[in-house]
């Protein structure tokens, strides 16, 4: 009987204990971080990032890209920033070399160390790019966005090639990526609604067309007419620089159709398709299709994502030039 106790005593520790690793995450953040400090420092980074999404509309999805692949290794620490005497920092891997905007982060870098010098993070502001560059089209901002982070001092390559999931990727890998970020397969499901912004280069699904098991065959989850559209677009599979929208029907506006073509076999990504290929997720896109459902889901998930990793307090450091530590 006493065993028994300690077994249940032991469990709920283990529960408790596992819990409270998760919630460490975002120890340190807060909304509006900066209230004190530099009280105009978000309403400084949104003014910036408008006028270039006002400009180039691509831009939106490229923030949003950045952050996703800034958080997915050694989490928000602005790691995907640093540069490389030698090209071997995250953004000279494979995944992030068509990242774009970071001539636009100094320049809003710039900007805050004028107003308020060595006070707001670079890891903060790809945070805050993010969600004003999906936000322009809205005239206002559609999630909070916890700020606090400090910045990494590290950036290598090879980590980029190991935790950026792959869009190759089928559900069960892509599962194991997520949990690894403390991120489940809803956050999964919700934050490749992401897509529905942006484009995929040819290489990255072309497969798919031509050579989906190795015998020049096609993927038979792929809508025929969609797949024979994409086929003029890409003429081979080893087509690296033609880009198509990830999102057939509205790839500039941030809205909910990502979920409806996903579920009429129009997912570029073979990650894309996969979300389909497991019941709970299948279902999850069901719900997803509707648009307050879907705006509600990711304002959580991609708060829970820019808490992965992030370094606060006393640790990491403020960098002076985004492109270097200090």
């Amino acid at each position: 009987m006493k065993s028994s106790f300690l077994l249940i005593l032991s469990l709920a520790f283990v529960i408790v204990l596992d819990r409270s690793t998760k919630g460490q995450a975002a120890a340190g953040l807060e909304n509006h971080f900066y209230k004190k400090t530099c009280p105009q420092a978000e309403e400084i980074v949104q003014k910036i990032i408008w006028k270039h999404v006002a400009a180039n509309s691509e831009l939106a999805a490229k923030f949003l890209r950045m952050f996703f692949h800034d958080c997915f290794v050694r989490g928000c620490d602005a790691s995907i920033l640093l540069d490389s005497a030698n090209q071997t920092a995250e953004k000279d891997a494979p995944p992030n070399l068509t990242l774009a905007g970071f001539e636009i982060i100094d320049e809003a870098k710039t900007a805050l160390e004028k107003a308020c010098p060595n006070t707001v993070s670079c890891a903060d502001i790809v945070a805050l790019a993010a969600r004003d560059g999906v936000s322009f089209q809205f005239n206002a901002s559609i999630w909070e966005v916890e700020t606090g982070r400090r910045d990494g001092r590290v950036s290598q390559i090879q980590e980029a090639l190991n935790d950026i999931p792959s869009p190759l990727s089928d559900f069960s890998t892509l599962v194991q990526s997520f949990a690894s970020k403390n991120l489940d397969a809803k956050d999964l499901v919700v934050l490749s609604g992401a897509h529905t912004i942006g484009v995929g280069h040819c290489n990255l699904f072309s497969n798919r067309l031509y050579n989906f098991t190795g015998k020049g065959d096609s993927d038979p989850s792929l809508n025929s007419t969609y797949a024979s559209f994409l086929r003029t677009q890409c003429k081979s599979q080893s087509d690296t620089t033609t880009t198509v929208p990830t999102d057939p029907e509205s790839s500039t506006k941030f809205d909910s159709n990502y979920f409806i073509t996903l579920k009429q076999g129009k997912g570029l990504f073979q990650s894309d398709a996969a979300l389909l290929t497991n019941d709970r997720a299948s279902n999850i896109v069901d719900k997803l299709q509707d648009l307050k459902n879907f705006t509600n889901a990711f304002k959580n998930s991609i708060k829970r994502m820019g808490q992965v990793g992030v370094v606060t307090g006393s640790d990491g450091e403020i960098r002076k030039n985004c492109r270097a530590a200090n």
